[in-house]
């Protein structure tokens, strides 16, 4: 009976480790709010009618969560001067979020998802610990998925997104 249990409880584990990871290209994004690094309120439905970059980072202040959010923030200029604007997101508090922006003098916004609701939603939240793992949404101003990126490369991320916004964005012209 217990080698049963213990069968039972492995594929009960397993089935939730690799069930299905979120929303797919073409899906509306789910709408949510969470607190900014300074503690104002974001709210993806304002977002409609522009480009959103939302990225899932493990936790701040470690080696590849700070060379993905500084290459962002080198790159923000081509990214805005798309009409787009991005969003780093990770299981950390505002107080941690706030801490990280201002060491690397972010000039993006960076979002706290305390609870690790938003990306049990959106799919990269690993299982049974308080991190994410590192996925990149690009998001149309219909509030519709345009691309995923879950093989993301911390250093190469920001200047991918800019190419593939413009890429998305001479499509739909």
């Amino acid at each position: 009976m217990k080698k049963l249990k213990l069968i039972t409880f492995a594929f009960l584990i397993s089935t939730n480790l690799f069930a299905s990871e979120g929303i797919k290209i073409g899906d509306p994004a789910m709408p949510f709010k969470l607190k900014t690094q300074e503690g104002a309120e974001f709210n993806l439905t304002t977002r409609k009618g522009t480009w959103t970059v939302l990225y899932f980072f493990p936790k701040a202040e470690t080696p590849g969560c700070t060379k993905q959010a500084c290459a962002f923030r080198d790159n923000i200029k081509k990214i805005r001067a798309l009409k787009a604007d991005v969003f780093g997101i990770s299981i950390n508090t505002v107080k941690d979020q706030a801490a990280f922006a201002k060491n690397h003098n972010l000039n993006f916004t960076l979002l706290a998802d305390e609870k690790g609701e938003v990306a049990k939603l959106y799919g990269p939240k690993i299982p049974l610990l308080s991190y994410a793992k590192r996925w990149t949404f690009i998001i149309d101003p219909d509030l519709i998925i345009r691309d995923i990126s879950k093989d993301v490369d911390p250093i190469l991320d920001s200047e991918r997104v800019a190419k593939r916004i413009e890429e998305l964005q001479k499509s739909k012209n």
